[in-house]
């Protein structure tokens, strides 16, 4: 991979981060229950920071990256999700956000299965762990909501 791929990924990859930033944020507007309100915002806020850190990686010097650079691991084809929209059902834009969470985490998990850096090993594997949660947390949400008889 040479330094313009790499860039263009992390690029893309924080500009998913905005996107899920945005729509957390949208839909924490649009919703009435105050826990919903409240997890929406914490995601939101966990998208930023994921966003921020993307950002100092994207600036580090090209000769510090550490990428095995012969191996063709694909993110690009992971990176197209449907477009967000807040006037979804609840339970709709539940599933988008399952979706863009699974993407991230694999997404992540790619980039740190082809990182030779120890420390950018850890980074990817840390973002891929906490969107593993989001959509651990995402999907408790959405049993409840489609299924309450199981509650």
């Amino acid at each position: 991979m040479d330094v313009e791929e790499y860039r263009s990924i992390i690029s893309n990859a924080i500009d998913r981060e905005i996107e899920a930033y945005t729509f957390y944020r949208t839909v924490r507007e649009k919703v009435e229950d105050e826990n919903l309100k409240s997890l929406f915002n914490e995601l939101a806020g966990e998208e930023s920071k994921h966003r921020k850190t993307l950002e100092a990686l994207l600036m580090k010097e090209p000769r510090k990256l550490g990428f095995d650079t012969k191996r063709d691991y694909k993110v690009a084809e992971t990176l197209e999700t449907p477009p967000l929209s807040a006037d979804l059902k609840p339970l709709d834009g539940l599933v988008i956000a399952i979706r863009k969470e699974l993407d991230a985490m694999q997404m992540y998990t790619q980039l740190a299965s082809l990182s030779v850096d120890p420390e950018q090993i850890e980074l990817f594997e840390s973002l891929a762990s906490m969107e593993r949660g989001h959509k651990a947390r995402l999907e408790d949400i959405y049993t409840n909501m489609a299924f309450p008889e199981v509650w």
